[in-house]
């Protein structure tokens, strides 16, 4: 492999991944990255959602926004993007992002050194390339992105998430939630429906948990989450506070952040909590657990073993037995485990 000149490199362009717990998964290399080159300026490249989580990092002195579904649609404005990366004079590209548009991007604005794995037949564009890693069931995620860097010989770094949110977004947060009593609750996941657990069972779980240990609940969610929430919210008891699709990601993050626990499908927002060391009791059913379970000190992983799952689809095409094998019992006895400490 073509060995990084990395003497000269005093410029560095991260191009992140498009979904918020991939980009969550990908802090630990943004730390590496640091580790390996102090002393260099890290700008991350990413969409407006990813780009919002990953304001104030501290891996990242700033953000170049990629905005694909606004100034930056189609061809023109992938054109448009890459003149406004090749006045930036950068040294040295990291394509933590798989797809072959990472790569073209990076080439047509001339960054000398084009660093990446070679997915999607991208290779011929990389000048550092590290053999397309398969994402064997055994390895988290997290590992994928460390695995690269290494390939070009970088190491370092703690290899914790990381995620940093300003003292004015935690006062926002602490007003809301002004004490230690809130429990979270995440009913939906963007992938699929094949990745959300039942909605009256998260109720069940949400008003045992309030009655049984004196706890309010709190219901988070993506913009298009808020029906999912609704439908959680008319099966309690207790009334909660409703905040899914009502909030920005920093905000989501700052609530997150203030939690005593979060039950949660698989989905970005568990990747968040986890990243401020929030205990999670995480349900798995069509995805694998091994991969992309969350790295929180305190976790209580839920699943039973079918046949059919891991099958990693968006929709399930049979009876979701992976999810319906689930029960309220299953997850209460997972959060009673964490709450009682």
């Amino acid at each position: 492999m073509k060995v990084l000149d990395s003497q000269n490199i005093r410029r560095i362009f991260i191009r992140s991944t498009n979904w918020i717990g991939d980009a969550v998964l990908t802090t630990p290399a943004m730390g590496r990255v640091r580790a390996a080159f102090p002393h260099a300026e890290i700008v991350v490249a990413a969409n407006p959602m990813v780009a919002e989580l990953l304001r104030y990092h501290p891996d990242c002195d700033r953000l170049l926004v990629y905005d694909k579904r606004g100034v930056h649609h189609g061809l023109g404005g992938l054109l448009r993007f890459c003149g406004e990366i090749r006045k930036e004079r950068f040294d040295l590209a990291i394509l933590f992002q798989n797809a072959i548009e990472a790569a073209i991007m990076t080439t047509l604005a001339g960054i000398p050194q084009r660093a990446g794995y070679t997915t999607d037949c991208r290779g011929f564009l990389l000048t550092h390339r590290v053999r397309g890693w398969r994402r064997a069931r055994r390895f988290h995620h997290t590992d994928y992105y460390l695995n690269m860097l290494a390939g070009l010989g970088l190491q370092g770094g703690s290899g914790r998430l990381q995620l940093r949110c300003s003292e004015e977004e935690l006062a926002w947060a602490k007003e809301r939630l002004p004490d230690d009593t809130w429990v979270a609750i995440n009913p939906g996941a963007t992938y699929g429906s094949a990745k959300r657990w039942f909605p009256e069972r998260f109720a069940v779980v949400a008003d045992s948990i309030a009655e049984e240990f004196s706890l309010r609940i709190l219901i988070v969610g993506g913009p298009n989450e808020g029906s999912i929430a609704e439908e959680v919210t008319a099966n309690m008891r207790k009334q909660p506070l409703n905040l899914a699709g009502k909030t920005s990601v920093r905000q989501l993050m700052a609530l997150l952040s203030q939690c005593r626990l979060l039950v949660t499908n698989d989905s970005g927002p568990m990747h968040v909590a986890a990243a401020f060391g929030v205990p999670i009791v995480a349900i798995f059913g069509s995805t694998d657990h091994t991969t992309t379970s969350p790295l929180a000190p305190s976790c209580r992983i839920v699943r039973k073993a079918t046949e059919c799952a891991p099958c990693l689809r968006t929709e399930c095409p049979t009876d979701h037995r992976c999810m319906t094998a689930v029960s309220a019992a299953d997850v209460l006895g997972a959060a009673r485990s964490l709450l009682r400490g």
